[in-house]
């Protein structure tokens, strides 16, 4: 009989994410004039984007609050799809067939190893990145991913009383496709932040600017990362949800790679260059929920990436 417990080695990277805003043109605006993504498609509440070099046909689903959860038969730009969820709750699904972007003669690129003309629209952001998911706990999901979806573990942070505060996994030579951080509210299935890559530091000082002219809250940043050494810059697009620009880091090609582990002393020194990532990183998250200051979790603040 086969081993139904056997890890699964097959997902190859991560591939859009459905994000739920309570002000869709207000959102649509930030990801296609503020960070210069494509709109290539609409489907009931949700609008379909893609950054100028992600392959597949969209990488962002923005979706009306409560509405547009997907199908398990498909949805636009990939087919069948099997949905779960991680321990925490949160929605997750993979899928095999998808469609590979063909862009419009007006967006064709010159060069053909390119799948769009890049636009040079507002922060022009090139590519989904990485998702960062908060959680009540992190070890079950860190878990699950390696168990099951066959993820490895890059970096981790273990506080002094041997919680497990974050950790950063990939199945990519990325240092992280997807990371759990502790959620201070003790609440399930929350978001922290969405990341889209870009090709530099001062792309992402760019960005700022950018921020800066179109009113958009700044959180933190930029600065650098302690772990994955990237180049960061938080932000909130104004449906509420916590967006990342990100650029730089190390890739991973050692097959027998040995996970970086933090301590509680080691992550309290701060960001690379001493920067203090504020409190909110581990009481902000979305969908947003209001806590008693006495009811949240200490949580030293370990930097989610």
């Amino acid at each position: 009989m086969p081993d139904h417990t056997e890890p699964l080695h097959e997902v190859a990277h991560l591939g859009h994410i459905e994000l739920l805003t309570p002000r869709p043109e207000e959102s649509l605006h930030f990801f296609h004039e503020v960070l210069g993504m494509e709109e290539v498609g609409r489907q009931g509440e949700s609008v379909y984007l893609r950054a100028w070099g992600d392959y597949e046909r969209s990488t962002l689903k923005l979706t009306a609050s409560g509405l547009g959860r997907g199908w398990t038969t498909g949805d636009l730009g990939h087919g069948p799809a099997y949905q779960f969820t991680d321990p925490d709750g949160h929605l997750m699904e993979i899928y095999y067939e998808a469609e590979r972007y063909q862009a419009p003669p007006e967006l064709r690129p010159a060069l053909k190893n390119q799948p769009q003309r890049y636009t040079g629209r507002g922060a022009a952001v090139r590519r989904l990145d990485h998702i960062n998911l908060l959680a009540d706990e992190v070890t079950p999901n860190r878990r699950f991913m390696e168990s099951l979806l066959g993820f490895r573990l890059r970096e981790q942070v273990i506080l002094d009383d041997g919680v497990e505060a974050g950790a950063w996994l990939s199945v990519t030579p990325l240092t992280h496709d997807i990371a759990y951080t502790l959620d201070a509210t003790r609440t399930r299935g929350r978001l922290h932040h969405l990341a889209y890559w870009l090709d530099n530091r001062e792309d992402i000082l760019r960005g700022a600017d950018l921020f800066l002219e179109h009113g958009i809250a700044i959180e933190s940043g930029p600065s650098k990362h302690a772990l994955t050494h990237a180049f960061f810059l938080y932000a909130f697009e104004p449906g509420g949800n916590r967006i990342e620009l990100f650029s730089g880091g190390y890739l991973i090609f050692a097959p027998d790679w040995e996970p970086v582990v933090w301590n509680q002393a080691e992550r309290a020194r701060g960001q690379a260059w001493g920067l203090r990532l504020p409190p909110s990183f581990h009481t902000y998250g979305t969908p947003v929920v209001e806590v008693p200051a006495a009811s949240l979790r200490h949580v030293p603040v370990v930097g989610p990436s």
